[in-house]
């Protein structure tokens, strides 16, 4: 049986723990660009990790500048199966605090500026994608959340929003109104991406303001957003450490075969340097 490897996702204070016994740091060119950083390898409570600081060391990128593709062809290069994501979100919800974290379970999706497929230039399919994240995975963050006192939420609807700049006014009235529960600006294009590599995907959105619709509360700046991000890492690193070692291996959902009957163009008029571009995504199913 392979060795289970646990990735993870956010800001770069994610993989500062002082139990992560780091063995190398890897960078990578892959066929789409560089991924935001170098990803660093190491051990937790005896699981192998791979930690990408999703903007890059010091936050250096947009979240549209992301290269979400070459992200998760490392991750899945480097042998991932499960992937933990992070990512601070403004509230729709009085009850949705800051502080709160909700495991997200639907998206909806805003972006219009980034690549968020591996599939084109001579390769066509259509991925399923009306559960967007593992449900597995999901349960298992959950739970953990809850066994270290963490104040969750099972399921919510993030608004994925291009950015860079946060909502104005009636954006946020208009996503409160369809009952979206939160917005960020990075989680969908991962998840969607994670699901042709059939890597297990969990979003793990950490509530840091109310954005900009309600009446008692200031209006969401980067300082809020920031402050709140201090707070909420501690409990996240928590979060992961309790459940790395109760992730089920082999894995029992359908996220490892997501693309079995996904492509629809024949293999033999797929281009050669796209069929070894994908080998490590879709090799298996391109024969």
């Amino acid at each position: 049986m392979a060795e289970r490897v646990v990735g993870v996702i956010g800001g770069s204070g994610l993989y500062e723990m002082k139990e992560l016994k780091v063995e190398r740091r890897v960078r990578m060119k892959t066929p789409f660009g560089d991924p935001s950083d170098a990803f660093i390898i190491g051990r937790l409570k005896g699981v192998k990790m791979v930690f990408l600081p999703r903007h890059g060391l010091g936050h250096r990128l947009l979240p549209s500048e992301i290269n979400y593709r070459a992200n998760l062809w490392g991750l899945k290069k480097l042998g991932v199966e499960y992937l933990i994501a992070s990512g601070t979100c403004g509230s729709f919800k009085d009850e949705l605090a800051p502080g709160t974290i909700v495991v997200i379970d639907q998206f909806l999706d805003r972006p219009r500026l980034r690549q968020s497929t591996f599939l084109g230039h001579g390769i066509a399919g259509h991925p399923s994608f009306a559960d967007p994240v593992c449900p597995e995975l999901s349960r298992v963050l959950y739970r953990a959340g809850k066994s270290v006192g963490a104040p969750m939420k099972m399921g919510g609807t993030y608004v994925c929003m291009e950015g860079p700049h946060l909502s104005t006014r009636a954006e946020s009235f208009f996503y409160k109104g369809l009952g979206a529960d939160v917005i960020g600006m990075t989680n969908l294009t991962e998840a969607k991406l994670a699901r042709e590599a059939e890597i297990c995907y969990a979003s793990l959105a950490l509530v840091t303001d109310y954005d900009c619709w309600h009446e008692t509360e200031a209006d969401v700046t980067i300082e809020m957003v920031l402050e709140g991000m201090k707070k909420n890492v501690e409990t996240y690193r928590r979060i992961v450490k309790e459940a790395i070692t109760q992730l089920p291996q082999p894995r029992a959902c359908a996220c490892a075969s997501a693309m079995q009957y996904a492509v629809i163009t024949d293999p033999k008029v797929i281009p050669a340097k796209v069929k070894k571009d994908l080998k490590i995504i879709l090799g298996k199913y391109l024969k």
